[in-house]
């Protein structure tokens, strides 16, 4: 756990908007130097002119997370500037739905690109460095957080690749936490799963690299998106109280870190079919309104 974060270091991925940018202006209020990543060039000078002006020391890199030299050469950049960053917020995110025999393999390589593999590159690149900080400094203390989301511990509906790519981070995020036990005392971790917050990822097709922005989505995309735009932008929990959870979970070593508590039921739901070998049950158990709505809108009811 993290007490004082005075003078410590953040490394932040989608670090322009959303979680990113409110754990930003968090970390510069209590003192921090931020490392900025994003891959949208104007949202990324928004945030590090607001941070600097806060008074924050900044790096701020335009970076592709899921591409590995591309994250090599931030590691590399942070080192240099900094030393081992203390809190790393693996949290770069993109949406995508559809039925799941949909979805092209631009759209798989893409979601599961950044989502996954942009956790894996900040894991496999930052937690190196941070043990070998801790190793030097008995009173040195690290955080990694990595952004998953309920679709990793649920399986809603016309959204599959989004749900795998987050079911993996929550593998990998309880799998870290695991190993970092068995080797060390001083570097923490989190696994942040949000619900409906009013963020950029309903928008994440500005983001979309040429050749997949070019495709023709399918109608089963297009009623996932409208959906969940609405969902995003009705939600009542706000990514800057999120954010605050963040930083909670870092000062007392909390590993769950959830938007909606109340969404559990759910995922109860569905722990109990799994061990009772039941089949799946409706993930949306406790708002029904909301698969009968999606079937509805899928068969032209």
């Amino acid at each position: 756990m993290i007490s004082d974060f005075k003078g410590k270091t953040a490394v932040l991925t989608g670090a322009g908007s959303g979680f990113g940018l409110e754990c930003a202006r968090i970390g510069a209020a209590r003192g921090m130097n931020l490392v900025l990543v994003d891959v949208q060039q104007d949202a990324l000078d928004a945030a590090q002119a607001e941070m600097e002006k806060a008074g924050a020391q900044v790096l701020a890199r335009k970076v592709d997370v899921s591409d590995a030299a591309q994250m090599e050469a931030l590691a590399e950049a942070v080192k240099a500037r900094f030393g081992a960053p203390h809190f790393v917020f693996n949290n770069a995110g993109v949406g995508s739905g559809g039925l799941v025999w949909e979805n092209s393999v631009a759209d798989w390589e893409w979601v599961l690109g950044v989502d996954l593999w942009g956790v894996i590159h900040g894991v496999r690149l930052f937690v190196p460095m941070m043990l070998e900080a801790a190793a030097k400094d008995p009173q040195w203390r690290g955080h990694v957080t990595n952004t998953a989301s309920m679709a990793g511990l649920l399986t809603p509906p016309n959204m599959g690749i989004y749900n795998a790519a987050k079911a993996a981070v929550v593998s990998l995020t309880e799998t870290m936490y695991q190993d970092l036990r068995l080797v060390t005392d001083q570097i923490g971790a989190s696994l942040l799963c949000p619900y409906f917050v009013p963020t950029g990822i309903a928008a994440s097709d500005r983001n979309k690299p040429g050749s997949l922005a070019s495709e023709k989505p399918t109608r089963s995309q297009l009623i996932g998106k409208a959906m969940s735009e609405k969902a995003v932008g009705s939600g009542k929990v706000t990514a800057a109280e999120v954010a605050q959870n963040v930083f909670h979970a870092i000062e007392n070593d909390q590993f769950y870190v959830y938007s909606h508590p109340k969404a559990l039921g759910n995922v109860k739901s569905r722990m109990e079919n799994i061990v009772a070998g039941v089949n799946p049950a409706d993930p949306f158990l406790e708002r029904p309104e909301i698969g009968q709505n999606l079937r509805a809108a899928l068969r032209g009811i």
